[in-house]
């Protein structure tokens, strides 16, 4: 059938609120682009605008993925049933409304149930799912997206999101839930059990186990935004267990608010979204600002720097994070302590880990792939996970969850800014110092957002255009491209373009997984801030005229 024959499929069967939104559509774009595809798995999960249609996230598509899920378990372990799933929920619009459908869904086919009371951080979640045995768990969140989006998120028994090779079996299960119609919603309360504050209680104690100071640090000044999210309640809490008793929060964004009135989009790697913090921490003489997204899974930080703040960025901050765990664990840091980072995450950090011989692992994009190495490290003595983190603000250390962690990574920024400033150094200082040793780095990603169906036709033809490109010849600088869609060595193949320059640098091109965009990332080194700059300004105007990316 073609879009319009779906959409008037859902005039027929739908709900009257459903039916209502879509005959209020007068947009023939609109209607395609609701009806034109069914949202796919990428990155991480199932993602997009709310609305009514099978290419928007609604009550539908989000009991198909559950029945879907529902059918893939009964396949996969169909003796273990009883282990059950369990699911959580952010702050966003129609969050607890999807959970509740896909565990009414589910409980539907005899799968057992846990799901929490209240909204709980991805990293809690994860945490259950290890703790509790589950079969799995699912996540409804659209993390750092803007307010319009929602999503669903899959994890696997160990507590890590799926990998391909298990998301591609669960997605054959969903797409052959074609009636969307006739899924079973009608839930099974014996099977159903509510979560409360206790599992959380358990996860803060676990992640804890990761304190430096033990909860006696020295003095440090915190103003904390949750980013009207799910990590309010949780970081304060691990913050008051790890001693650090002067951090006030930014009201405004304090209480759960799935419209984020006070942001474009609550997402802790743009400067914006930590605007409210940063003037509150200048007002009240703070050391350092954090902030965490809505499902409190990346975090962002402006640290002091005399009388003004400054925001360190995913690869700074992951360089830090990097430097601090292993200075401060040296002295437990064996031959199998390894770090893991993605193959677009920056430099610096893995040149602070061979320098105190740390092992460094590069995996594709996605923290499912480092929750994976976690998992095989189980039984692997050769790697001992340490930490792992990726340029988009998220982080983990320690096993108590498998998947990114701010709230771990908040007690570990303030530790670590408590025990710089007692040696009258800020973060700055320090970053200044490992660019001083390891070679300036200038690493940045720029997003193109290209939506619809066009916008998707321009994207695949973008990448098709660079695997054709004589690329030697548009920079001379470069030296080595990765397609790793061919496969490049142990990883599974992805839809990535990476280039080596003769500087010590790269760039690379890849689609969004979760998001109508494509990325450019440049990770650039130079002798200083300024040489290094002036090549990510030529390198990215390069591009943009070579793809029609201006402006």
């Amino acid at each position: 059938m073609g879009y319009k024959d779906v959409y008037n499929d859902w005039l027929f069967w739908a709900d009257e609120k459903t039916k209502v939104e879509l005959l209020s559509l007068h947009d023939e774009k609109d209607i395609e682009d609701r009806f034109y595809k069914d949202l796919e798995f990428g990155t991480a999960g199932l993602r997009g605008i709310m609305g009514a249609g099978t290419n928007r996230m609604n009550r539908y598509t989000v009991a198909r993925a559950s029945r879907g899920f529902a059918d893939y378990l009964h396949h996969t372990f169909p003796e273990e049933l009883e282990r059950g799933v369990v699911i959580a929920y952010d702050s966003r619009n129609h969050s607890r409304e999807f959970a509740v459908e896909a565990a009414s869904v589910l409980t539907a086919a005899g799968i057992p149930v846990r799901i929490f009371k209240e909204l709980e951080p991805i990293p809690v979640l994860s945490f259950s799912v290890k703790h509790f045995h589950a079969l799995g768990g699912i996540v409804v969140t659209a993390s750092h997206n803007p307010p319009e989006y929602n999503g669903y998120k899959v994890y696997g028994p160990d507590g890590g999101q799926l990998v391909p090779s298990k998301a591609d079996v669960l997605t054959s299960y969903v797409e052959a839930v074609k009636d969307l119609s006739h899924i079973d919603d009608r839930g099974n309360e014996s099977l159903l059990s509510w979560l409360d504050q206790d599992v959380v209680d358990l996860f803060i104690d676990a992640a804890f186990r990761q304190s430096y100071y033990k909860g006696n640090p020295p003095p440090l000044s915190i103003v904390y935004t949750p980013l009207h999210g799910s990590g309010n309640r949780p970081v304060r809490k691990i913050l008051a267990k790890a001693g650090f008793r002067d951090v006030k929060v930014v009201k405004e964004q304090e209480l759960p608010d799935g419209n984020f009135p006070t942001v474009k989009s609550p997402n802790p790697e743009n400067e914006e979204a930590l605007t409210l913090g940063i003037r509150l921490g200048e007002k009240e003489g703070a050391d350092i600002v954090i902030g965490t997204d809505p499902d409190s899974d990346r975090i962002g930080a402006a640290v002091r720097n005399g009388d003004r703040f400054t925001l360190i960025t995913g690869n700074q901050m992951g360089a830090l994070l990097t430097y601090f765990l292993c200075s401060t664990r040296k002295e437990r840091l064996t031959a199998a302590s390894t770090l893991v980072k993605t193959v677009v995450t920056g430099e610096l950090g893995a040149d602070i880990a061979r320098d105190f011989h740390v092992q460094v692992v590069e995996v594709l994009t996605g923290f499912k792939y480092i929750g994976e190495k976690i998992s095989r490290w189980k039984e692997d003595g050769s790697h001992d996970f340490l930490f792992g983190y990726e340029e988009s603000y998220g982080y983990l250390t320690g096993t108590h969850a498998q998947d990114k962690d701010a709230v771990v990574t908040a007690m570990v920024i303030c530790e670590m800014a408590a025990c710089f400033k007692e040696k009258g150094l800020t973060l700055t200082d320090v970053l200044k110092k490992l660019y001083e040793k390891y070679g300036y780095f200038y690493d940045k990603s720029v997003s193109y957002t290209l939506k619809g169906l066009e916008g998707q036709k321009k994207i695949r033809s973008i990448m098709e255009q660079a695997r054709a490109l004589d690329v030697k010849q548009l920079f001379l600088s470069i030296t080595v491209v990765e397609d790793f869609e061919k496969g490049i060595g142990d990883l599974p193949k992805e839809n990535v373009l990476k280039y080596h320059l003769k500087e010590g640098g790269w760039m690379a091109i890849r689609p969004s997984g979760t998001e109508p965009k494509i990325k450019f990332y440049y990770s650039l080194k130079g002798k200083n801030e300024e040489e290094a700059t002036e090549l990510f300004r030529k390198y990215k105007a390069v591009w943009e005229k070579q793809f029609g990316l201006e402006g």
